[in-house]
């Protein structure tokens, strides 16, 4: 009998662990990553285009998967057009041209792909390389904090219309569709005076637009810019971008949850990249600060630089912090992992130390791994307050030490890597 009731322990103690999930970090029962991603995009081989894109869609179209697709310079979805796009077709970015999608407010892209059959955006190159097109636009009516409350995006897309490239508005509940399922590779070329494309640009999106399980790799610039808007964005990924993995600016109002960069010290920009950048504006005079400032509620991250030498490279200046918080901005993350970083979180210079500031600025139920140092002040290398604060066991936040083979599943696997934390394998305290 004694045996039974060890063997009946046994047994439910091995299936609870089987079924267990970290609270921090990406979560899921199972790796969501499968089936759909790829790490590798420069190795596929997606065939000559079949069918071109130019100028403005002004009717509503579908793009299928028979066809491969070519993005001939700026191509435009203007008047109130509906862009579906079906699950595993192909839309190549010319490079000659710098191929480019933008979504126009009020118009509609359903590229609602599927786990198995994922829609790609990619390079038209043989030898694919970061930069190689532009990148796909989202512009909707929601509010911005620009005077006026509306804005463009510029890039040299040369619309037949200021309309095709406007953006915001006061409809909080703009629905611009659906981006589900989907990669885009290799965009974010540079421009003369406008900087680098991002892979995708939001810019005034509403929160009744659905964008989940979007993976962005290997941007020149940043992987997703996020302008204005209130939206939601549900397993997202950034990898291997040169610009930061997640910008957020101009009054962006944001929920974001089971996402995950994945960073390499030696393919961050000439400046240094973060995973997250928040800001409320590039120039105070543009914005009225009367309106929402940049708010970013952040749950179960991922953020991950990937080294295999992290104290040389840090020594060598290639590591940046993994968050940086400017003034004037909001943040709320929590159950989130920030790994491998110099440090972990930055905060602007002008923002006091004080209650009320940071109760504006939170981190709860962290977990910081193997940063060289975790909050700190701008150009201030004292973070005794910082380190008080955040620490306090009423935050729930952990520390450790730990390499990355001991701290994630398996990040090695080519095909299938698994960016999960261990279970009962985190070895932490509460004191940094």
């Amino acid at each position: 009998m004694k045996n039974l009731t060890q063997i009946i322990c046994l047994f439910l103690f091995v299936i609870s662990n089987v079924s267990a999930q970290q609270e921090k970090g990406i979560i899921g029962a199972n790796n969501w990553l499968n089936g759909w991603t790829e790490f590798k995009p420069g190795q596929v081989d997606y065939g000559e285009p079949t069918q071109i894109l130019s100028g403005n869609i002004s009717k509503d179209t579908k793009l299928y998967k028979k066809e491969t697709y070519l993005l001939l310079g700026s191509v435009f979805v203007t008047d109130s057009t509906t862009l579906t796009i079906e699950p595993g077709a192909v839309i190549i970015g010319d490079y000659k041209t710098n191929g480019s999608l933008t979504i126009s407010n009020g118009s509609t892209i359903i590229a609602d792909g599927l786990e198995t059959d994922p829609i790609v955006f990619t390079s038209n190159r043989s030898v694919k390389k970061p930069g190689d097109w532009g990148g796909l636009f989202i512009l909707g009516d929601a509010p911005i904090n620009k005077y006026g409350n509306k804005s463009s995006v510029d890039f040299n897309l040369k619309p037949t219309s200021y309309d095709h490239i406007s953006y915001g508005g006061d409809n909080i509940e703009s629905n611009s569709g659906i981006l589900r399922y989907v990669r885009i590779e290799y965009a974010g070329k540079r421009t003369k005076n406008q900087g680098y494309f991002s892979g995708l640009t939001l810019a005034g999106v509403g929160h009744n637009t659905i964008i989940e399980d979007v993976m962005v790799s290997f941007s020149q610039g940043n992987s997703y810019e996020v302008t204005g808007g209130d939206v939601n964005l549900n397993k997202m990924i950034s990898y291997m971008a040169k610009g930061n993995d997640y910008s957020f600016n101009y009054g962006a109002q944001c929920y974001i949850y089971n996402s995950l960069a994945i960073r390499s010290s030696f393919v961050s920009g000439v400046n240094g990249s973060r995973c997250i950048a928040l800001s409320s504006y590039n120039e105070k005079n543009e914005v009225d600060l009367t309106k929402n400032g940049t708010y970013v509620n952040a749950q179960n991250l991922t953020l991950i630089n990937i080294s295999n030498n992290l104290e040389s490279e840090i020594k060598m200046g290639l590591v940046k912090e993994a968050i940086f918080v400017d003034n004037d901005t909001s943040i709320d993350i929590s159950k989130s992992v920030i790994s491998g970083f110099n440090p972990a979180v930055v905060l602007d210079e002008k923002i006091r130390i004080n209650n009320e500031s940071l109760e504006k600025i939170k981190f709860t139920e962290m977990y910081f791994n193997n940063c060289n140092g975790n909050i700190f002040k701008e150009y201030n290398s004292n973070n005794e307050d910082l380190e008080n604060w955040y620490g306090n066991s009423a935050f729930f936040n952990v520390y450790s030490k730990s390499i990355d083979s001991e701290t994630f599943i398996d990040i090695k696997n080519i095909k299938r890597p698994d960016y999960r934390l261990r279970i009962n394998k985190i070895i932490a305290s509460s004191k940094n």
